[in-house]
Order: structure tokens, then sequence, then C-alpha cells
């Protein structure tokens, strides 16, 4: 990202001792630009460790396992509001607490503990997109362009004063992990660019309007299942904001398939008559699907159980013929 190189030098700023609250690998880019510019963070919070997978081994949170890489202790409590999360959090006497994707709502008395505040890197040009899945949401939605904020944080979600912001615009073939890893590395370069301002008053923050918010709502498993009666590029659009999780699915002979990268395919012929959701043709790059606006193309796959694969490799593999109906009972043999 040509011309994000803004990371700034602690110098003298005053700010000193930081706490660090966060869990998923967003947070971890930000969390290494604070050491790597100087600051003492000298306590990561971050969520429990937890049971994934099928064989339901314990997984650290990856800020757990950055902060260990850099000797940095680690407090992981089930709720900020539990007993002795308070002290232990004062006991650091911060100068200032940082926080990205941390994943809890943080009580007034640890917003008022800091002399410099708490200080949130937000994955969007607040005030849109408030919440859990910024990244997602923008692109789902079409968004051209989006970015990171760092924000004042007072007791609302993704209210407090927008101290900095930066943006970037948003590829064609954008997916939601792709952005992610952008926006991890700009909002880490942001925050070290902000803080040294904000410790010298030399920020002027900037209060939100309300009237211009919008809400990213936190995703669901649910949301993956594909509705053929939206357009091409509304579909196309989910397949990207949902890559990888929960991951864009359709019904296939009742199995379920996860539609990985899928491409617009043009308009449907002229008195074309067919349910939304039926294969048209099959051509080199993978099934053309009938939509309620428009065809798609799907390009990578995974039928349930096996790995994702390209379109043709699928079609060797499986006997899918024109005017099966996908997200039904549908007609394919392996």
């Amino acid at each position: 990202m040509p011309g994000m190189e803004f990371i700034h030098r602690p110098a003298d700023c005053g700010i000193r001792r930081i706490v660090f609250m966060g869990t998923p690998e967003l947070a971890v880019h930000v969390l290494e630009a604070l050491v790597d510019t100087g600051y003492e963070v000298t306590l990561a919070v971050t969520q429990p460790d937890r049971q994934k997978g099928r064989g339901r081994s314990v997984v650290m949170p990856p800020v757990k396992e950055a902060a260990i890489r850099a000797g940095i202790p680690v407090f992981q409590p089930q709720k900020l509001r539990e007993p002795g999360a308070f002290e232990r959090i004062a006991a650091e006497q911060p100068d200032l607490i940082v926080v990205a994707a941390f994943g809890q709502i943080l009580p007034a008395q640890i917003l008022d503990l800091p002399a410099y505040g708490c200080v949130n890197v937000h994955a969007s040009l607040l005030p849109a997109y408030r919440g859990a899945a910024p990244i997602q949401r923008a692109v789902i939605n079409g968004e051209k362009e989006t970015g990171v904020t760092t924000m004042q944080m007072d007791v609302g979600l993704d209210t407090g004063d927008i101290l900095e912001q930066a943006r970037i615009p948003l590829a064609e073939d954008e997916t939601s992990d792709s952005l992610y890893e952008k926006l991890s590395i700009l909002g880490a370069q942001l925050l070290t660019h902000t803080i040294p301002l904000l410790a010298a008053g030399e920020i002027t923050p900037v209060r939100q309007d309300d009237a211009k918010a919008t809400y990213a709502a936190m995703l669901s498993a649910d949301m993956g299942e594909i509705d053929w009666t939206r357009s091409a590029g509304e579909i196309e659009r989910l397949v990207r904001g949902l890559n990888s999780w929960p991951c864009a699915r359709t019904q296939l002979k009742g199995r379920r398939i996860k539609i990985w990268a899928s491409e617009l395919a043009g308009e449907a012929e002229e008195g074309q008559q067919a349910l939304p959701g039926t294969v048209v043709r099959l051509d080199r790059k993978g099934p053309v699907v009938l939509t309620g606006d428009g065809l798609l193309r799907l390009t990578e796959l995974q039928p349930e159980g096996k790995k994702r694969m390209p379109a043709d490799a699928f079609l060797r593999g499986y006997r899918l013929e024109p005017g099966t109906v996908l997200g039904s009972e549908g007609s394919a043999e392996e």
C-alpha cells in the first residue's frame, strides 16, 4: 500500500506504559507495531483459550501467541466485569489502553482509568459500519473504499470521537480475508501515527455524526446459504464477503457445496425460463447459474467433506447437468 508508511517513534511523547486489548489476527499487527515502535506494553488482555476443530483441541487467541513471543504478560478474563479484572488492569498503571478487535465492551471504570483514555483501532471509516463485522459488510455491500479509524472510546458501541482516519480502495476481486490483511497493517500504522499526536495535544477529536451511522452486525453461519433469487452481483459480493467464514454455500442433491469464488457471467438469454439457481450451461471455467437477475459462474467449489477445488476439477468428479437446480435436491452423481 504505497503512501501509507507513517509510523512515528514515541520519543518523549509522555505515553510509555500501555495495556493492549485484542484477540484475533487483525489485532496482532497493532500489538506488534506498538512493540516495534518502542512503547512498553505491560499487559496483553485477550479472550480465553477456546476449543476448536473436530478434535476440540484448545487453541490460544492469536494475540496471546504474539504476546508470549514478545515476552508480554497475558490476562484472559471471561468478562471484564468479573471480580478482580479491573484491579489486575489498574495494577499496570497504564498511560493508555489500546483496543483492537477485543470482543468485549469496556466498562466505564476501565475507560476512565488511563490518563490518555482508551483508543480503539476500528476497521471502518466511522460512523460507517459500527459493530463486529465492518470488513465483511463493506465487501458484501459493494463499497468502493473503506479504511481504519482511531477513536477515543466511550461507553457506546464504536460511538467515541474520531482521532484519525486512513482510507484505501477496495479491489474488484476483494475478499474479506484480503481486506482484513490490508486493514490490519493500515490500522497498525495509523495507531502509531495517532499516539504521539494525542500525547502532544495536536489532535482535535471529532464527534461522530450519529445520523450517518450504519451498523455491521456480527456474522452468523446461516448467512452463507445462497438465495438464488438475489441478483448475480449481490451473490458474487456475498461469496467474496463471506470468504473465509462462514463461506457461501448451496445444496446439490441434498449435499452442501461451499462456493469459494464466482464471477459475473452476463445477462440471461431473452426468453430464458428457469428457476433461479438453475445451471443453464457448463463451460471450461465452471457451471453458469441463473440468478434472480443475471448469470453467475462458479469458479471454485468445495463438496461436503472434501477439499476446495477449481471448477474444472469439480466437474470432472461430479456429473452436473444443465437443468440442475441448486439449493434443491437437484441431480448430480459422483
